[in-house]
């Protein structure tokens, strides 16, 4: 992330990732989700947090996702449903249960047809967030697969291009692939300029959103780096719904490159298995797992990447830049260093879970 993302050294309260893991699936089971479920879903949080991608992990999302199940907006229970099936594909019903682990099941059949057929893809309706997309497509390069995931629907977040009105979600997509030596390639990122959880994360920080990520109401893009603090964002007293950007900004810089992602992402993710797009109602989820060996030979492939990536990351940097990274590279430097000192957190989110863990009995012992 963006070093105006993350939460200063001095402010971080730095958090083992296993003691945080057990707090948090502990909160998922208090919640009604079996055993199973609330460590797979405390797997997706601590993956986000681990690898610095910070707006999907614990400090924003779980207490959304709480509030969701107190509310009884999603089964904690929920049963996967086969809508429809071929030798290598899915449709499947989610049951209105959380994608954090719903996604993992829909995934994981994705490879076992992957497996069988040398590609499986997987849509799945009527399922919640996912958390970060990555993680999901993650789970076909343990596999040796490549894999790739896409989230779509909402459609309160990104305006099209010259539009006024929202149209999208912040739509991401995930796409990794496996290598020997160098850390896997993965990249996931929304559609949007910035994530629509980075929001939240400056909000936290009293850090300003820069040009270009945002629109007016009336859909004109903001060209000045703008505090949320301003009182044109609030309404009383709480940050409204922000109309986001596709990535480009604006035309002139490519926003209608951003707009057309956002778009396929719709269609494959909600249309595809059977729902509509999401500013009609809809919204789905897509997992895709390639068999390399069904290609050509998985080894060779992934010595290739060694070759690829490593010749990325050794390009020699323009003035001023100290390297060049690859998608994956940071995200593989950060477990390597939060799994060893911990992960960094804001003292308004460690506040918060002492409030919840307290409301639910919970025993907090960091």
């Amino acid at each position: 992330m963006l070093e105006r993302f993350h939460v200063s050294d001095e402010e971080a309260i730095r958090i083992n990732h296993l003691k945080m893991h057990s707090v948090v699936m502990q909160i998922f089971i208090k919640m009604g989700l079996s055993d199973e479920n609330s460590k797979t879903s405390a797997d997706v949080l601590i993956y986000a947090d681990l690898n610095g991608v910070d707006t999907h992990g614990v400090s924003n999302m779980l207490r959304s996702y709480v509030s969701m199940y107190q509310e009884k907006k999603i089964n904690p229970r929920p049963s996967i449903k086969i809508i429809k099936e071929s030798n290598a594909t899915l449709a499947l019903d989610g049951d209105n249960g959380l994608g954090l682990h719903t996604a993992p099941e829909a995934m994981k059949m994705a490879i076992s047809k992957a497996k069988e057929s040398g590609v499986g893809i997987a849509t799945l309706n009527n399922a919640g967030h996912l958390g970060a997309a990555g993680f999901h497509a993650k789970l076909a390069v343990d596999e040796d697969m490549i894999g790739v995931c896409m989230s779509g629907g909402g459609g309160f977040a990104m305006l099209p291009t010259y539009g006024s009105e929202p149209r999208f979600g912040t739509n991401p997509i995930a796409w990794a692939a496996p290598a020997n030596k160098e850390a896997y390639f993965m990249f996931d990122a929304a559609t949007t300029q910035v994530a629509g959880n980075k929001i939240k994360l400056l909000e936290r920080l009293k850090v300003p959103f820069a040009a270009n990520w945002l629109a007016k109401n009336d859909g004109t893009p903001i060209k000045e780096e703008v505090s949320l603090e301003s009182k044109d964002f609030h309404e009383d007293g709480r940050l409204k719904e922000l109309h986001m950007l596709p990535f480009g900004g604006d035309r002139e810089n490519g926003s209608h490159k951003g707009y057309a992602f956002a778009a396929i992402v719709d269609i494959m993710c909600s249309m595809l298995g059977g729902g509509q797009a999401g500013f009609l109602g809809g919204s789905g989820h897509y997992f895709a797992a390639y068999d390399i060996d069904s290609f050509s030979d998985k080894e060779k492939f992934k010595n290739n990447m060694d070759d690829f990536l490593s010749g990325l990351k050794n390009t020699p940097p323009a003035p001023g830049y100290d390297r060049v990274l690859y998608p994956g590279l940071p995200e593989s430097e950060s477990r390597l260093e939060r799994g060893k000192n911990g992960i960094p957190y804001h003292p308004e989110v460690i506040e918060w879970f002492e409030s919840i863990t307290s409301e639910l009995e919970i025993k907090l012992d960091w």
